[in-house]
């Protein structure tokens, strides 16, 4: 059993409701579950395009749509960041001394195989061990 687990949620995916159950059944009684969204801001010369106004808007919109996923779950503290996904997630994992990581993760395309999914970075780069769900 792990003490602090670290759940990775994107809020356009399905599949943070199986995430939390696997970390559920994974942590120790007196562990922690941290659902964790990394809200990256627009990238590059679209920053210089974007209103400020409306990417704060965008990021109190993903702070909402968190808080709504998670309030609900006893034993689950929501946290935000914003930054690269992969990287901000080794890198909260690393900072917060976490276990384990349960991460979601769709069926891999061919350009996966190239470039690696966000869930195949975590793997291959996490200070932890790592269990990937893959819905059906």
């Amino acid at each position: 059993m792990y003490q602090k687990i670290l759940v990775p949620m994107a809020l356009d995916h399905g599949v943070s409701k199986g995430t939390l159950e696997i970390a559920k059944a994974l942590t120790d009684a007196s562990g922690e579950i941290i659902a964790l969204h990394v809200y990256e801001a627009p990238q590059g010369s679209v920053q210089a395009y974007v209103d400020n106004e409306v990417k704060q808007e965008g990021l109190a919109r993903a702070k909402a749509e968190l808080q709504a996923k998670t309030e609900h779950l006893n034993g689950v503290k929501a946290e935000m960041v914003v930054g690269h996904t992969y990287r901000s997630i080794i890198d909260y994992a690393s900072e917060h001394s976490v276990d384990c990581i349960v991460m979601g993760s769709h069926k891999p395309g061919f350009s996966d195989y190239l470039l690696g999914s966000t869930a195949a970075r975590v793997v291959r780069h996490a200070p932890c061990a790592v269990h990937v769900y893959r819905s059906t």
